[in-house]
């Protein structure tokens, strides 16, 4: 579990150690709120957020392939409900 300012997530994949806490709390936007699936992808030295729901996260390998470099470090999350 990944516990962050932002709410707790389960982390699903972490390709190259690519989580950041620090990061990742200071370039989140309360937009990705409504996403439950989130990718955290680092392009050109920069942290990237991509959110997906439970109906189109079968995408997220297209995502990885098409939009991001290829081989870079990236990490997708799982929201977690409150308790």
């Amino acid at each position: 579990m990944l516990e962050t300012v932002h709410g707790n997530f389960e982390i699903i994949k972490n390709y190259k150690d690519a989580i950041e806490l620090k990061e990742f709390n200071d370039r989140y936007v309360d937009y990705l709120d409504k996403y439950p699936i989130i990718v955290c992808d680092y392009s050109a030295q920069m942290l990237r957020f991509k959110g997906f729901t439970d109906e189109n996260h079968h995408m997220i390998p297209d995502y990885l392939l098409e939009s991001c470099t290829p081989n870079a470090p990236y990490y997708v999350l799982r929201r977690l409900n409150k308790e």
